[in-house]
């Protein structure tokens, strides 16, 4: 489809339940791969980036299928290297570089975006996983890493970069991290609700984590990691999107099945331009039937305004009187 058409002025009225997260899920579905056992994922949200990484699994030799909302996964004899055209096509993927490091103590995964390096975007992945041992070269567009001491080995990381933390490289370290030999401490980690969550998966599989959702993340390795279920978090970017189009129309949509702790600052900026949220257990309504007031705001790293909705938020301060300021 080319283009969408859309008859336009009407409010939104009604409910609507949210997906699991996307960058949750994808960096779960990496995480299969650091154990030979069947690992079940469900409120898994119907997306390309998911069928994608589902494809990359299945090259890499792993068992995947997708029902409904649920995944299951079994990667009981895999390979290293990641097939070069799916790899390089959706930046997420790179998520699979620390558990086959981890695991097989080698990887050979391709740069997002092929040959094309441009800034280096991962770059903090690649300290990261250097801190625990690994020797890393990039030929050809593909990243070759292994772990120069047939198996990573702890130690502190700092994942600070000049625009704050990255949540996939906390993730990819953490995943490298759970097989590794000693303590591995992370500093400046990512503290996003995705990263608890991926945390939490781990840690159901036999991983030793303490302090995800903070700045500092401690894993305990371990010799191995099983099966095990596993239900992925909301997607509060999605949450947030519904939230804000109730505004912008006038309407009063509920929204099932969320978590308000997880984008917090989104709402008190709505709350701030005059729209009412009420909160019943894991169910919002959000409504608005009187005028918007402007708003500033800046995006920022969790907790913080989060830069997937500038966007949307954006669109919305078009509508009140006076001047918005986003930076």
């Amino acid at each position: 489809m080319d283009s969408f058409e859309i008859q336009g002025g009407c409010p939104l009225k009604g409910e609507v339940t949210i997906s699991g997260s996307k960058n949750s899920v994808l960096a779960i579905l990496a995480a299969t791969l650091l154990t030979r056992e069947t690992c079940t994922i469900r409120r898994v949200p119907n997306l390309s980036d998911v069928r994608f990484m589902g494809e990359i699994l299945k090259t890499l030799g792993a068992h995947f299928e997708l029902q409904g909302d649920t995944v299951t996964v079994k990667a009981e004899e895999i390979g290293c290297v990641g097939d070069y055209e799916l790899i390089r096509k959706m930046r997420g993927s790179i998520c699979i570089l620390g558990p086959l490091l981890g695991r097989l103590h080698r990887a050979q995964v391709s740069l997002p975006g092929g040959c094309v390096i441009g800034a280096r975007p991962i770059d903090l992945h690649l300290k990261g996983l250097v801190g625990l041992g690994a020797d890393i070269t990039i030929d050809g567009g593909y990243v070759h890493a292994e772990a120069s001491n047939a198996r990573l080995q702890a130690d502190d990381v700092f994942m600070g970069g000049r625009n704050g933390p990255t949540v996939l490289g906390t993730a990819n370290v953490m995943m490298a991290a759970t097989l590794a030999k000693g303590t591995t401490t992370i500093q400046s980690a990512a503290c996003e609700p995705e990263i608890v969550d991926l945390a939490d998966f781990l840690t159901a599989m036999g991983a030793r984590i303490s302090g995800a959702g903070s700045p500092t993340i401690e894993i305990k390795g371990v010799e191995e990691l099983h099966g095990t279920e596993h239900e992925v978090i909301p997607d509060r970017i999605e949450s947030g999107t519904f939230a804000i189009a109730a505004a912008a129309t006038n309407g009063d949509v509920t929204i099932k099945d969320t978590r308000a702790d997880h984008f917090h600052a989104v709402l008190d900026k709505l709350r701030e331009a005059g729209v009412k949220i009420e909160r019943n257990g894991k169910d919002l309504r959000v409504r608005r039937n009187g005028p918007l007031s402007s708003v500033e705001l800046t995006t920022q790293p969790y907790a913080g305004f989060p830069t997937d909705l500038q966007a949307q938020m954006m669109a919305l301060m078009t509508l009140p009187q006076g001047i918005s300021i986003i930076t």
